[in-house]
């Protein structure tokens, strides 16, 4: 079953933008080439996925007793995501008492007795399967009829929500972490999906974390991890996590994992605006967002430099709108996305839980869909994330030498040529017709299919492609961020950033540089991203 034609009108528009994207989305088995993900023919496949959790209580894909599984897979399809991280926990696969439980018989031991008719409206195969069955030949079957990929997330040992440091799950040795009952989960699960097509990769743990972690035993459990699910099943990439809540891969730095397979490694990474408490309030965002951009590439980005994938496996907003620092955060994190081209994973799918935290029907502000799982929460973070769905350069992605876009995170736009007549700039799709440039050595901004340069005609005036000896063609990039794109006029010396106008980009006077926290510099950052892709 497929949405009503209400949801389906605002979500085609995504499904056309990223049709192209999605052809290629389930090419089983991946493999890693330097730090791009590739399929069997070398050409680069960019995970783009949505957070999905089954992982708690219930264990149970969340929204089943919302909405038919077709339509839920149906959207995130038409949502643009080509992969799901979908999560499980460990002891389903290893304790008989929950794996042989039925669906009806879960909700029935959690209390949850009212939700059963609900799941049997929506979803009447599921009831009596058992947890096992729903989790593979009803969901991930389903996601992959819908050429969705997936990667099958070890979020936790016990049932339930995740994560405290002191929950008992953190790492290796906690009262719910057997290492060795962990590795008999690996590979079971891991066998169950040998010869799935779509699932295409496994990530040994979510989140470690607490008073027990250390780098040592990492490198000791996270290498038979890896071992154990190669030798069950050499076919899906295998995603390792760091430490302190997945925050922290600096320690590969300086010693490297070893394991006798190549070609299937991965590193994952989350990046939330609540890691760093409410720093995004307090300080100037673009002082926050340069140093913390820079502390994640000292904690993980140099993984990319030395030829490694990296996976931002969690990051996500409050969808609601009025979170400062989920909402100063979203730009700094879209830009990375964008100038790194990494692969990623949203959190989250799901408009609500069956149980969660002891709380019945919890609504998910985080989540893509809203509370009844019907339709898209919000259209403009569905827009801005949209942005960064498709690959900008890889194997077989490159087409061209490599030229630079401009990315305007806060709308989830490109800079492109607008009127013809006057050779002003607007904004469009970053899939659509963008326009490409060079950033030369002299600083202009130069098409790359004409001799013109971006020049500033004054504050609060058109930018337009002129001659790049004019005044206003030099630009700077000026601000910690990285994304204030600036330039002086000799005549009287202002100095005029990019910025959003009603027409399209114009230049105003910079603002909030540095320093002012109740300053928003959104509307001028703008991020010169990298691209190889072919021109329109």
């Amino acid at each position: 079953m497929r949405p009503s034609s209400s949801i389906l009108g605002p979500l085609l528009i995504s499904v056309i933008l990223h049709a192209t994207f999605h052809d290629s989305a389930a090419a089983s088995p991946l493999f890693t080439d330097g730090r791009w993900i590739v399929d069997a023919s070398g050409t680069r496949v960019k995970l783009a996925c949505v957070n999905w959790p089954s992982h708690l209580e219930l264990m149970l894909a969340e929204g089943l007793s919302k909405q038919p599984l077709a339509s839920i897979t149906w959207n995130v399809h038409l949502m643009g995501f080509n992969c799901v991280r979908l999560t499980y926990p460990t002891f389903l696969l290893t304790d008989e008492s929950l794996a042989s439980l039925t669906v009806r018989q879960s909700f029935e031991r959690a209390g949850l007795d009212a939700a059963i008719p609900l799941i049997a409206q929506h979803n009447p195969a599921f009831v009596d399967l058992n947890l096992l069955q729903a989790y593979k030949q009803a969901v991930v079957a389903k996601l992959g009829a819908n050429n969705i990929m997936v990667i099958l997330d070890n979020h936790i040992s016990k049932p339930g929500w995740c994560c405290s440091s002191s929950d008992g799950n953190g790492f290796f040795g906690d009262t719910y972490f057997d290492p060795n009952v962990w590795l008999q989960g690996l590979i079971k699960m891991a066998t169950m999906f040998k010869g799935t097509p779509n699932v295409v990769g496994m990530s040994l743990r979510n989140e470690l974390r607490g008073r027990r972690q250390n780098v040592d035993d990492w490198f000791t459990y996270m290498q038979k991890g890896a071992e154990a699910v190669h030798g069950a099943n050499q076919d899906v990439l295998v995603v390792l996590s760091g430490l302190s809540f997945d925050n922290d891969l600096g320690f590969l730095a300086n010693r490297q994992v070893d394991v006798t397979f190549q070609r299937k490694l991965v590193f994952e990474l989350h990046w939330y605006a609540f890691t760093n408490g409410d720093a995004w309030v307090k300080g100037n965002p673009n002082n926050v967002c340069g140093s913390i951009s820079g502390s994640v590439n000292t904690r993980a980005g140099f993984l990319l430099d030395r030829q490694l994938p990296l996976f931002v496996s969690e990051y996500g907003v409050d969808q609601r709108g009025g979170n400062l620092n989920d909402d100063r955060y979203l730009g700094c994190i879209l830009a990375f996305l964008a100038d790194k081209d990494v692969d990623w994973a949203l959190w989250t799918l799901q408009g609500s839980y069956y149980l969660r935290e002891g709380v019945v029907d919890m609504e998910e502000f985080y989540g893509m869909l809203t509370y009844d799982w019907a339709g898209v929460r919000n259209q403009t973070v569905l827009q801005k994330v949209g942005a960064v769905q498709q690959p900008f350069q890889g194997p077989g992605v490159s087409k061209t030498p490599p030229y630079i876009i401009i990315f305007h995170p806060s709308t989830g736009l490109c800079v492109r040529l607008g009127s013809l007549t006057f050779h002003t700039l607007d904004f469009g799709p970053c899939d659509g017709n963008m326009q490409a440039f060079h950033y030369t050595q002299q600083r202009t901004l130069t098409s790359v299919d004409s001799s013109l340069c971006v020049s500033a005609t004054g504050a609060g005036k058109p930018v337009k492609f002129d001659s790049c000896i004019d005044s206003g063609s030099s630009w700077d990039l000026v601000s910690d961020s990285g994304m204030h794109v600036s330039t002086t006029l000799p005549g009287d010396g202002s100095t005029l950033c990019l910025d959003v106008g009603q027409n399209g980009v114009v230049t105003n006077p910079c603002k909030c540089l540095r320093d002012d926290a109740d300053c928003d510099p959104e509307s001028q950052w703008f991020k010169l991203v990298t691209s190889a892709k072919a021109i329109p």
